[in-house]
């Protein structure tokens, strides 16, 4: 199944003794900066509940980080259920239905639905974020190689049907996003994004956000080196400085292989752990 980020979902917390900020504010220091978590959302109540649909409540594996569904039995339930998720270490979101007096034990009536979707968190001690916009041919042939390694990746396209056609996995999770670029704010400092999307007119928005907002310590175009030339050109002339213009690699990937998918895949594999060996020993 594939799981969708609104765009009022966006991530952020930051694990303080005293929470301070927006419940968004937060929700976002916490996948920039902060350990895994689950985002609790309460969609719907019947009968006598203890809170309303649209409640929400931020999880990590300390407990509860911010927010309530309610308080009491059902909110202690909820958060033992997303830890256990936190702990099993899935990124598969989850829906349940609870009635208040068999499933949670409580006296009154009525039923809660809830949803649990889990985020990798952006801190030091997290996986390797890698967030890779496009979900085409390459793509399908790079998650699989990409997937066995410690990190946590995510797949950004508007194309529903094509990332249905990714591989399940543990350590990824597969966004609809109808205007890709606007995750860019949510992605951790470390990542290290990949635009492989259908074309330089959908690369060009996320990298143009990516260069810049963000200074992400790798940033890859698949394409030409005639591209890239074009790439900088619309991106000065949007208003980015030229010297940040040119901080992207396009094309992306080790030079090596032809241009099947799967050989293009293991290039770019190859040099983001290039990358990444070189960071961590300098």
């Amino acid at each position: 199944m594939v799981f969708h980020w609104s765009l009022e979902l966006r991530p952020a917390i930051s694990q303080m003794s005293e929470t301070t900020g927006t419940f968004y504010e937060q929700l976002t220091t916490l996948a920039r900066e902060g350990p895994a978590f689950v985002l609790v959302i309460l969609t719907d109540s019947l009968g006598s509940t203890p809170q309303d649909a649209g409640a929400k409540m931020l999880v990590t594996l300390a407990g509860l980080h911010t927010g309530t569904v309610g308080g009491g039995k059902v909110e202690a339930k909820a958060i033992g259920l997303a830890q256990e998720m936190l702990t099993a270490g899935g990124p598969a979101p989850r829906f349940v239905n609870w009635a208040l007096r068999t499933d949670v034990g409580m006296t009154c009536g009525g039923s809660v639905k809830l949803y649990f979707e889990p985020h990798a968190g952006g801190g030091a001690g997290a996986a390797w974020p890698i967030w890779v916009f496009g979900a085409g041919h390459v793509v399908q042939a790079l998650v699989p190689v990409l997937a066995p390694l410690d990190c946590q990746l995510t797949v950004v396209d508007p194309r529903r049907e094509w990332l249905d056609k990714l591989p399940r996995t543990r350590n990824a999770r597969y966004v609809e996003a109808p205007e890709p670029a606007d995750l860019v704010p949510t992605m951790p400092d470390h990542a290290f994004l990949l635009c492989l999307t259908k074309g330089h007119s959908f690369d060009r928005p996320v990298l143009q956000r990516a260069l810049a907002e963000r200074n992400f310590p790798f940033v890859g175009v698949i394409g030409s080196a005639a591209k890239a030339k074009v790439l900088q050109k619309e991106m000065i002339a949007a208003g980015l400085p030229a010297r940040r213009a040119k901080q992207f690699h396009c094309p992306v990937g080790l030079p090596f292989g032809n241009n099947d998918p799967r050989e293009i895949a293991l290039s770019i594999a190859a040099q983001l752990l290039t990358v990444r060996d070189k960071l961590k020993s300098g």
